[in-house]
């Protein structure tokens, strides 16, 4: 069992991870199917303007689209996770890869709203299973702060991702439009199904499934009721809400009322990605050295008071220009809370549901999302209110969870 507060293993007590190491490809490889999920939300944000005209929709018909990947990953992860326990993690990691590339390939080529919302959804479904998988593959190598740290550094490869994406969306769609740019990401799907061949070994071996069968079947789901395991994962799924808020309306704010244009939009997108990126390297450096709640709290805390600036902006009609700074404070710190809350909520999680512990997070995580990605959108492209409201209603659910999750100091007894 781990201290989860500080990151230490307890003494005396067995390490339940399989202790096999984590090399450079198997970490690059989870790293670029967790990024996935970032390719297929950035890449084509530049070019949402673009596609209300060329599909015939509207903002929120575009925004569905988005909507509907993030749901297909939420509802993608509650099955591959608990298929992944009992089944072992390769079988179903490649399956999901080849039904991402699939369903890339009809999004790219779908010649209505509709279809692309329907391509959209499937494709979250198989994008799903890098995501919950390659959690569970590293909960099965290891626990705590070793976890903690294999975490923050597969984030932070995969942080490369909504850093390029914008900037490249924004520079290809002219030349490319947002067809090519779906045409990318199936570009990348088939890349990262050739390196889970290459590279994704067998983490779960059979042995291990039969001689957790048992436990598996006495503790399922409710394995995962606890104050630890529920609260980190609110303050995961909700940090991640505000985040996700961010990048559905992120178009429509830069360009449509800050007046960026399609480049100049990745650009900032990219800077505030780069503000990410640099919070979790410092999160990955510090873990065992600060506690991973420490670090969690203070990313949130941070976030927080940066969410309550652009609440106020927004409330006095501030020039729009003025949201890019507060904008980034909210997004950097995150950084110190994805990698370590997944840790923290992880490291409550039995041995035998790691795969369905990983997948109610991811699950939660996207349903999240996908509820954000609407939220923002509802009074149209020319008003940050809404963005700022959800933003700060998932702010103080996420220090709330956290909070919840805190263990309760022991009472001395009586004399």
């Amino acid at each position: 069992m781990t201290d989860t507060g500080t990151g230490r293993q307890a003494a005396g007590t067995p390490v339940q991870a399989t202790g096999k190491a984590i090399g450079a490809g198997l970490l690059s490889t989870l790293a670029l199917l967790m990024g996935l999920a970032s390719f297929g939300i950035d890449l084509y944000l530049p070019a949402f303007p673009v596609m209300t005209t060329e599909l015939s929709t509207t903002a929120t018909g575009v925004q569905l689209s988005l909507t509907a990947f993030l749901i297909g990953a939420g509802a993608g992860q509650l099955v591959f996770g608990p298929w992944s326990d009992r089944a072992g993690r390769v079988v179903p990691l490649v399956f999901g890869a080849v039904l991402f590339v699939a369903a890339s390939v009809t999004a790219t080529l779908a010649g209505s709203i509709e279809l692309l919302v329907a391509a959209r959804l499937v494709q979250g479904l198989g994008g799903a299973a890098g995501m919950v998988i390659g959690r569970a593959i590293i909960l099965d190598r290891a626990r705590g702060t070793e976890a903690a740290r294999a975490l923050s550094i597969m984030m932070l490869i995969s942080g490369i991702a909504p850093i390029i994406a914008p900037v490249a969306g924004g520079a290809l769609v002219g030349p490319v439009g947002w067809r090519g740019l779906l045409g990318i990401v199936t570009g990348l799907g088939v890349i990262a199904l050739a390196c889970v061949l290459v590279f994704v070994r067998e983490s779960l071996p059979r042995e291990i499934r039969r001689a957790r069968a048992g436990t598996a079947r006495r503790g399922g789901w409710r394995g995962l009721i606890s104050r630890a395991y529920l609260g980190n994962t609110a303050a995961y799924a909700f940090g991640m809400a505000i985040m996700m808020a961010y990048i559905s309306a992120s178009p429509f704010v830069y360009q449509d009322m800050i007046g960026l244009s399609a480049v100049a939009y990745g650009i900032a997108f990219a800077i505030n990605a780069v503000g990410l990126m640099i919070a979790t390297t410092v999160a990955a450096r510090l873990a065992g050295r600060v506690s991973l709640r420490g670090l969690t709290l203070t990313g949130l805390t941070i976030s927080l008071a940066a969410v309550v600036a652009i609440v106020i902006l927004t409330l006095t009609d501030a020039p729009a220009g003025w949201l890019m700074v507060p904008l980034f404070v909210a997004i950097a710190p995150l950084g110190l809370v994805f990698g370590n809350a997944t840790a923290l909520a992880m490291s409550a999680v039995p041995p035998a549901a790691t795969g369905a512990g990983s997948a109610l997070l991811g699950a939660v995580q996207f349903a999240l999302a996908g509820l954000v990605a609407a939220l923002v959108g509802i009074a149209g492209e020319h008003t940050a209110i809404p963005l700022g409201v959800t933003m700060l209603a998932a702010a103080i659910i996420a220090l709330l969870g956290l909070l919840l999750a805190t263990p309760r100091p022991r009472r001395e007894p009586a004399a």
